[in-house]
C-alpha cells in the first residue's frame, strides 16, 4: 500500500501531522513512510495548508479511534481543506508511562498526558494511587517531564516519545482496552485511485432535501445493490438543526458498478453529493472481513 501511495519524489519529502514530535500521529507517519520527513503543525488547518501550498507531499490526519470515537471538528475541516483522500491507515495506540532516567515506578505521583489518553489508562492510574494531570498532547507532556527532570513525574505517551525527549519507560502498553486503534486518513493535493477490482474505500458528503423519509431514500440504492455501508455520521452545518450534513465511507470503487448505481440514486435525493477520496482499503480492514 505504501508504494501505491508514496509521491513521485516531491521537492520536499514530507509529510505533515498536527502536534508535536512524538506524538501518534507522528508515530502513524513513521509506520507508513519510514523514508519521509515528518512536519508538525500546531492545528489541523495547519497540516492541510502546507500540503495544498506545496510545503509538504502528505497529511496524516486521526480520523476515529476505537475507544474515543470519532476526532472533533474533522468532518467539519475536511470538505475545506482542498485535499483528498488517498489513503488510510490503522494505527495500534500503545502507551507508555515515561518518566526521566533513574525513577521507579513507587516514586510516581502524578501522571501528565492528553485528557483521552489519562482516561484510556485509568485502571493503571487508579492502581498505582497517582493524581492524572490533563495536557495538551501526549508528546508535549513528554517533553515537559523531561524538561522539568522530577523523578516523581509521569508522563503517558508513546514509545517515540521516549525515545525522542530521552525518557525511559517505567511500564509498556498501559492502555485498559487491547484493541485501542486510531484510524488515519492520508491526504494529498490530487486525487489518487486504486484500479478498479481492487479492494477500495470511497468517502463522501451529502445532504438530503428536507422532506420525509429522504434519508431512507438516499440510502435505499447501497442495500438494494450490496454496497457494505461501513460508517454514516451526520452534523449541523451552520447552526442550524433543520441543515445536516452526512458523511459516509463505503467499501466499494465508483467505477463498480453497485456502488455507481447506488450513488445515481443518492445523487436523486441529495441536495449535495460530494466525494472526498477513493483509496486502497487498508489490510486491517480486510482482515477484519476474514474473521
Amino acid at each position: 500500500m505504501t508504494a501505491a501511495i508514496l509521491p513521485a519524489a516531491g521537492p520536499a519529502r514530507t509529510i505533515s501531522f498536527q502536534g508535536t514530535f512524538g506524538a501518534y500521529s507522528d508515530l502513524a507517519c513513521r509506520s507508513v513512510f519510514p523514508d519521509m520527513t515528518t512536519l508538525p503543525c500546531s492545528q489541523f488547518e495547519d497540516a492541510f495548508a502546507v500540503v495544498r501550498e506545496g510545503r509538504a507531499d502528505l497529511a496524516m490526519i486521526p480520523i476515529e479511534n476505537s475507544v474515543a470515537g470519532r476526532v472533533a471538528d474533522i468532518h467539519h475541516l475536511l470538505p475545506q481543506s482542498g485535499l483528498y483522500i488517498i489513503g488510510e491507515h490503522f494505527q495500534p495506540v500503545n502507551h507508555h508511562l515515561l518518566a526521566v532516567p533513574g525513577a521507579s515506578l513507587a516514586g510516581i505521583r502524578a501522571v501528565k498526558s492528553h485528557v483521552q489518553a489519562l482516561s484510556q489508562c485509568r485502571r493503571l492510574i487508579r492502581e498505582l494511587g497517582i493524581e492524572p494531570v490533563v495536557a495538551a498532547d501526549t508528546a508535549g507532556a513528554a517533553a515537559e517531564i523531561a524538561a522539568r527532570g522530577d523523578p516523581t513525574l509521569a508522563a503517558i505517551a508513546s514509545e517515540l516519545a521516549g525515545k525522542i525527549y530521552g525518557l525511559v519507560s517505567l511500564k509498556a502498553n498501559i492502555e485498559d482496552a487491547e484493541h485501542n486503534t486510531t484510524r488515519f486518513l492520508i491526504m494529498a493535493r490530487e486525487p489518487l485511485r486504486p484500479a478498479r477490482g481492487t479492494p477500495a474505500v470511497t468517502t463522501f458528503l451529502f445532504r438530503v432535501r428536507n422532506v420525509p423519509a429522504a434519508l431512507y431514500k438516499a440510502l435505499g440504492g447501497f442495500a438494494t445493490n450490496g454496497v457494505n455501508m461501513t460508517k454514516l455520521e451526520s452534523y449541523m452545518l451552520g447552526g442550524a438543526f433543520t441543515a445536516t450534513q452526512f458523511y459516509a465511507d463505503v467499501e466499494a470503487h465508483p467505477d463498480d458498478p453497485p456502488l455507481a448505481r447506488a450513488l445515481e440514486e443518492l445523487a436523486f435525493f441529495s441536495r449535495e453529493l460530494k466525494i472526498l477520496g477513493v483509496y486502497p482499503a487498508h489490510p486491517a480492514r480486510l482482515g477484519q472481513h476474514a474473521e
